[in-house]
This record gives C-alpha cells, structure tokens and sequence, in this order.
C-alpha cells in the first residue's frame, strides 16, 4: 500500500502547491484565467493504480479540464464577486444527466420533490431558526450535517420519502460535497419576510425555490445567478458547455457501478482551484506578506508530516486525518505565537456573529461559512496541541503535537522569515497581534489552510478505491467548534441519522 500513499501525497501535495505558488508569484496583479493552468497541469497528471477505479478518477480529471477548457472559452478573468460561485455548476449539470438517462432515479427525485412540499413546518421552522441566529454560527451549505444546514434539512426530508436507500444517498451527497446549485435553505424566506411578506408566503415562497433546485437544477442555478448580478460569463453557456464535454464521463462512472451520490460530488470539489482559489480574490488578499507567509508554512508542515509519517500509515484515511491535522496544527501554533488560542477566537466570532444577524438580517446564506471552517480547524489544531503542551510541560523541547500517533513536524513555522518577524510589519516594538490579524483575514478564507485542494485530491483516491460506497456527507460527528465550546446546539444534529 505504500505505493498507494505515496501517489496519494504527491497528488495531493502537487495540486496544493500548483495553488500556493501560482497565488505567490501572481498576488498583486490582474487575474486571468490562464493563470490557473499549473493547478490543471497538476490534475491531468493524477492516474489510477492497482485497486482504484478509473471512471473515479476520470470524473476529477474530466471535470477540471472540463471546466477549464469551458470558462476559456467564455472569458478570460472572473471577478471577485463571481469567483465563489464557479464550483456550483457541475453538480446541478450531473444531477440532470442521471435523471435523464435513468428514469427509477427520475421518479425518486420527482417523489422527493413532492416531499419538500408536504414539508411546510419543517421548512418554516428551519428558515426561522437559520434567519434568527437561532444555532449560533453554522453554515447553511455545509457539507456536513450539522444544525442549520441545508443537508440537515434535506436528510430530515429524505428520511419521509419512500424511495431506494441508494437513491436517499445521492440525492444527499448532491447537496453535501456536491454543490447542487448555489441555493441555502431560508435564504429566500428571509427576504421575503424582510420585505414584508407574510410567514405564510414567505415558506411557500421557501418552499418553491427548494422544490426548483432538484426539479430544474440548470435553471435554477441559472437564476439564482441572474439573481446576484453574476456578469463574468455567461452561466447557461457554461452548463451547456460543461454537460456536453462530461457526459460520456458520467455515464461511464455509471456502466462501471461507481454510487451515483460519488458521481454527484466528484466533478464539483475538485474544480473550484480553478478561478476560485487561484483567482483575483486570492491574488488581492496574498498581498499581505503576513498571510502569504502562513499560507506556505501551513503547507510546508503538511507536506513534511506526511511524508515523514509514509512507512507508518495503516490506512488510506490515516492521511487524509494527518493531511488536515497538520495544517489544524500550523493555524492554531501560529495563532499561539501571538498569545492567542481557538478558544478565544470562538468566543470572539460567536460574539460577533450574533451581533452580525442583528445588523444584517439579510446577510448571504453562506456569509459565515469560512468562518466555521476556520474555527473548527483551530480547535480541532488547539486540541492537539494542548495535548502537546501538557506532556512537555517544564521542558526546553519544542513543541511536537501528533495527529493519530503520526508526529506534525511545525519546523517550517519556525524556520520563517516573516512569521518569526512580525516586527518587519507593524510598529516595531508593539509588534504583538500582526499574525493573529493575519489570520482573521484567512477566518474568511482559509480553504488553502483547510485545505481544499489536498482534502478533494485525496478524497478522489480514497473513493477510487470504494467506489460502490457514498462518501459524502461523512457519516461522523464533525466537533463543531461554536457547539462545542459555545452554543448548546448538538441535539439538533443529524450525524448519526444520516440516510
């Protein structure tokens, strides 16, 4: 199997590092699209070995070339505003094929439709709780199961309707891992009732959208971009465009038993590189020497750990724990550096999301989703290295936390120039928070912390080997950290009711 991990990291840490040295050499300039071509270049060289199904990693592949080759067609930059959106087409876009080319799935997705109808309390209560602040900060497209998101909704849904368990597990992993549409549940109730509807009409009006993201995905995705102002392409072109390139990659994923719920999620988690995280957002925000500097520290000692960790590994999963316990662990040690700690922060951005409700009651569905992220990334990274702390207690050794008995090798973070100077980039002598305000920029984006291209690229060759078995959503507790350490919210969850 080492063969296997081996591919696994190169893989992983060559689309990772596509990213971090392309935002490198190009922050602070003007975003086009060819940019993004090292990402690709790194993706076409992914293969499969023996045990791994092809068709698993043709649908990674095939998108990213697909997109890419789609979006050059149409434009040659995104803006800022339109880069977050570029990953929530190719889901909507496979959902229609597999209801095209098999009507037994049709007919569950059309009964599952009839169910969102005749779920008006549920709907109701859940768009009032998500619009009032009722679960704390919880993201409504999470791709886990965690209160408030629409995959709570939908798995809550899916467990009234009476159709095949494989089916229930597609239509679920459809709005987990993969991003069917743009669309969070209460979103338009909020403005709705913002803008003086009744409740009543305000779930009717919840309901309907709900109902057209799965009735209509193309379409619907489609208007919910009409409905943002999204002007860098032209979306219906690019669906079109991106179904007529992939289709023969689906349904060969489809003659080869891969489970449909894979199929749904694959071509979408692995594009967003593409664009999105290289792209001028990106560009503008590693501006900051600070934050460009953590970026590629936080990689250097998720690359390090795990090659270091190679002859031990026991399992394909063992490097997906290391691969995002180890960036957990860079964040949380950086942040520590300026005297501050996960707990402090989760304190801090609960806080202040309540406070945002009030202020914003329209705020954006996803509006506090990377701030969850980053916050269960640090408590999960102060656990360890707490744990780390205790054992060295009054000893002049560093610090050496470990993620699953595999040691994270934090050298990298002690090896650099700008972190280990922050006094380069403040007042010089009161140089104490420069990191730490690093870091809250990357609170609302820390998907090359996360990290996004590594999670995606590994979870392709995990699936590749179980191809018959939904991966998405994990069928396990996420350790939420608002929940955890904030708000009293896990009895809300559906982790273990997962369909």
């Amino acid at each position: 199997m080492t063969a296997l991990y081996e591919k696994m990291i190169d893989e992983a840490m060559a689309a990772q590092r596509a990213d971090v040295e392309t935002v490198k050499k190009k922050r602070g300039t003007q975003f086009v699209l060819k940019d993004a071509e090292a990402y690709l270049d790194a993706v076409k060289k992914m293969t499969a070995i023996e045990g791994q199904a092809q068709s698993v990693i043709d649908l990674h592949t095939g998108s990213v070339k697909a997109h890419f080759s789609t979006l050059d067609g149409l434009t040659n930059t995104i803006r800022p505003e339109d880069d977050p959106f570029v990953e929530h087409y190719q889901t909507p876009v496979v959902l229609e094929i597999l209801c095209e080319q098999d009507p037994t799935f049709k007919k569950s997705v059309d009964t599952f439709v009839a169910q969102i109808g005749k779920s008006e309390a549920l709907l109701g209560l859940e768009s009032t709780r998500r619009y009032g602040g009722f679960y704390g900060p919880t993201c409504v497209v999470d791709f886990a199961l965690v209160p408030g998101s629409t995959s709570n909704v939908v798995n809550r849904i899916l467990k009234t309707t009476d159709i095949p368990k494989a089916h229930k597990e597609a239509i679920l992993a459809a709005k987990s891992w993969g991003m069917n549409t743009s669309y969070g549940v209460g979103d338009v109730f909020a403005h709705a009732i913002e803008a003086g509807a009744t409740l009543s009409d305000a779930v009717q009006q919840e309901i309907a959208m709900f109902q057209s993201i799965y009735r209509e995905p193309v379409e619907a995705q489609a208007k919910l971009m009409d409905s943002v102002g999204m002007t860098s392409f032209d979306q219906r072109k690019y669906m079109a465009g991106y179904r007529q390139k992939m289709e023969k990659t689906v349904m060969a994923a489809v003659a080869d038993g891969v489970h449909y719920g894979n199929i749904l999620t694959i071509p979408a988690y692995c594009v967003g590189d593409i664009a999105h995280h290289i792209s001028q957002s990106t560009f503008n925000m590693c501006k900051d020497d600070v934050i460009m500097a953590t970026i590629e520290a936080a990689t250097e000692v998720m690359e390090r750990s795990l090659r270091a960790a190679l002859p031990k590994f026991k399992s394909e999963y063992d490097l997906l724990s290391l691969a995002t316990g180890s960036s957990a662990c860079a964040t949380e040690y950086i942040l520590e550096l300026d005297g501050f700690n996960a707990i402090m922060v989760v304190d801090l951005l609960t806080k202040r999301y309540h406070n945002y409700v009030q202020l914003n009651p329209t705020r954006g569905a996803a509006a506090e989703l990377h701030n969850c992220d980053f916050m269960d990334m640090i408590y999960r990274g102060w656990k360890y290295l707490d744990k780390a702390r205790r054992g060295q207690c009054c000893t002049t050794e560093e610090l050496a936390p470990t993620v699953g008995g595999f040691p994270v090798d934090l050298s990298p973070i002690r090896e650099n120039e700008v972190l280990m100077n922050p006094q380069r980039y403040a007042y010089p002598a009161c140089a104490i928070t420069v990191r730490f305000s690093a870091l809250m920029r990357l609170a609302d984006y820390p998907c090359l912390l996360t990290s996004e291209p590594v999670t995606a690229t590994m979870m392709t060759n995990i699936i590749a080997l179980h191809k018959e078995d939904p991966a998405a959503p994990v069928r396990g507790c996420k350790n939420c950290a608002s929940a955890a350490l904030m708000d009293f919210r896990h009895q809300y969850c559906q982790w273990k009711e997962a369909v």
